[in-house]
């Protein structure tokens, strides 16, 4: 490139830096300040490089000799284990670290323990409270609340803090009256008791009127349930059930 030069053969200056021509015809001003910035950059880098190499070299003088990198890491480990043992014998380093392997195993099956004691805890207030002051089982369920848990309560899980319920299909339960929300917990329930094959033996009888009409077992105050939905709860549910005085039916 070549300095532009005007008819008086004075050199062309634009914004105060002097204008070039390249080999291609096009002409740019030279701004030699940040040039100079550049070039007192770019030897810095380069110094630093410089710098990095001559310390790699440093260390790796230090492994002349070595032509099996392999080897020589496995005899710095058999170097270590001797230098480890210098109170034990030389073959209880191996043994050592699987003592202090099993402790750390104790500790954090310990740790687990009581996480899951922790979220039992939390399911039992959260879910069993639920189950215990809903609103729904006292006025639709002829059975008790802690057989309608017995039954319904593994649909239930806690997530971010909230009660969330699921369907069989494992989908979540969505609210009919606010569309797109979650339901709450008796929506929730009353949607899985309606999906429940023997719901009618749980929940209490809707009554007649009129004359001659008769009380159902329910509405007389008695229970009774199923051999079949019995037989699908769990130890917990049968026995609350017995308690509370339900009849099995075949």
């Amino acid at each position: 490139m070549k300095l532009k030069l005007d008819a008086n053969g004075h050199v062309v200056v634009e914004n105060g830096m002097p204008v070039y021509i390249h080999d291609d015809g096009k002409e740019i001003a030279f701004d030699a300040a940040q040039a100079v910035g550049k070039i007192t950059a770019l030897n810095g880098e380069a110094k630093s490089h410089r710098e990095a190499k001559e310390a790699a070299e440093s260390q790796l003088s230090k492994f002349s000799g070595i032509t099996d990198p392999t080897k020589a890491l496995e005899a710095l480990e058999t170097l270590t284990k001797i230098d480890q043992k210098k109170l034990i014998d030389a073959g209880a380093v191996d043994q050592v670290k699987a003592d202090i392997t099993k402790s750390f195993q104790a500790q954090l099956e310990e740790a687990n323990s009581k996480s899951q004691k922790l979220e039992q805890q939390l399911y039992g207030e959260m879910i069993g409270g639920r189950f215990g002051g809903s609103k729904f089982i006292q006025e639709k369920m002829a059975i008790p609340a802690d057989f309608v848990q017995s039954r319904f309560g593994n649909s239930f899980k806690i997530e971010d803090g909230k009660v969330v319920a699921y369907d069989g299909s494992g989908n979540k339960v969505y609210s009919r009256a606010k569309p797109g929300e979650l339901a709450d917990f008796d929506e929730a329930l009353e949607f899985l008791v309606e999906q429940y094959p023997q719901k009618d033996h749980i929940l209490k009888a809707s009554g007649t009127s009129g004359g001659g009409s008769q009380q159902s077992q329910h509405q007389a105050g008695q229970k009774t349930m199923k051999r079949d939905a019995f037989d699908s709860l769990d130890i917990a549910g049968k026995q609350s059930a017995l308690k509370d005085g339900v009849s099995i039916v075949d």
